[in-house]
């Protein structure tokens, strides 16, 4: 078991870096435009990199429970996961780099990342449906569509 969540712990912390890494970038932004805290806007320039990382951060967590949660439930030791995950992560790292550049540049990967959540979503989702039935209904849903199949 321990070896099937060695994977989603090296996207997890991937995640984590990264959320490092837009936290250091408005750092530098409130060097380079002079917004110092407690203040949370200045120039255009800084506005854009600010909201690019707390946005990053609000699904930061969302991000994490379904990467998890599907990870734990509904694909164990498998890599589609991890992959999502790791797809999730591109997205965000281009979301933050489109939005730094322009409030345009954010659309094409927020929409991607955004996507790649609610794939995540699912795969959770079933992921514990199927857990629920198998543990508390003794039922594998599965096994049942595979049995109602007309064998051809």
């Amino acid at each position: 078991m321990m070896d099937d969540m060695v994977g989603l712990a090296a996207v997890s912390l991937l995640g984590v870096l990264e959320q490092a890494y837009f936290s250091l970038q408005v750092i530098y932004a409130r060097r380079k435009f002079s917004v110092s805290p407690p203040r949370t806007s200045g120039p255009p320039e800084f506005d854009r990199v600010f909201r690019a990382q707390a946005n990053c951060a609000e699904y930061f967590p969302i991000f994490i429970t379904v990467l998890w949660t599907s990870g734990v439930f509904f694909s164990p030791g498998d890599e589609g996961t991890q992959l999502c995950g790791l797809l999730y992560l591109y997205g965000r790292f281009r979301y933050f780099c489109g939005y730094s550049q322009s409030a345009q540049g954010r659309l094409a990967p927020l929409y991607f990342s955004a996507q790649v959540l609610w794939v995540l979503i699912g795969f959770s989702s079933l992921g514990v449906v199927f857990s629920f039935c198998r543990v508390y209904l003794r039922v594998d849903p599965i096994q049942v569509v595979w049995s109602a199949l007309p064998l051809v």
